[in-house]
């Protein structure tokens, strides 16, 4: 039963890095993906992270292939912005799960909805601008990139991403078998 969860765990952490992986190209080919400005539909994925612990190593492996194929990416933002998206879905992870005897526990309820989009909204926020100015040096100051790449974040995270959640939270267990 044990090799049955790690095959589970491995194969969702790699249909959620292939998802991730195409919706960050389908977000490139609207010139959405990199830049000043960026919506990228795949961070909508990072609610993923409320239900299943795979989310995390498959978002981060997703950001990192995502990075690397977009073709005016460096390889300091696939390291950095990638990191950006592990920080924020083990912060999901952690707002929505409570700590027990057995282990952890996911917390479903509208807490729990508003909560998990957050640290990926944050931790976007505070590094990507950090990146857009000192790795690719667009014209701007910080502040302005945090406003931008914030309010990206925000439309991926919470408009596309809280519907998501309330489309799977009451299916979890169907959905989410590991």
């Amino acid at each position: 039963m044990k090799n049955h969860k790690k095959v589970l765990f491995i194969t969702y952490a790699a249909v959620i890095a292939a998802l991730y992986t195409v919706l960050t190209y389908y977000a490139g080919v609207l010139n959405l993906a990199s830049g000043v400005i960026q919506v990228r539909f795949s961070e909508a994925l990072t609610i993923l992270a409320a239900f299943t612990p795979a989310a995390i190593p498959g978002l981060y492996i997703g950001c990192i292939i995502a990075n690397l194929l977009t073709p005016e990416s460096v390889p300091l933002d696939a390291i950095f912005g990638s990191l950006a998206t592990l920080i924020g879905a083990v912060g999901t992870y952690l707002l929505t799960h409570k700590k027990t005897e057995n282990g952890w526990k996911f917390m479903p309820g509208k807490k729990s909805m508003f909560l998990a989009p957050l640290p990926p909204v944050l931790a976007n926020t505070i590094i990507v601008p950090f990146i857009l100015a000192y790795v690719y040096q667009f014209e701007g100051t910080i502040p302005f990139f945090m406003l931008t790449v914030g309010v990206g974040e925000i439309l991926s995270c919470y408009v596309l991403g809280v519907p998501l959640y309330s489309a799977l939270v009451n299916k979890k267990d169907q959905i989410f078998l590991a």
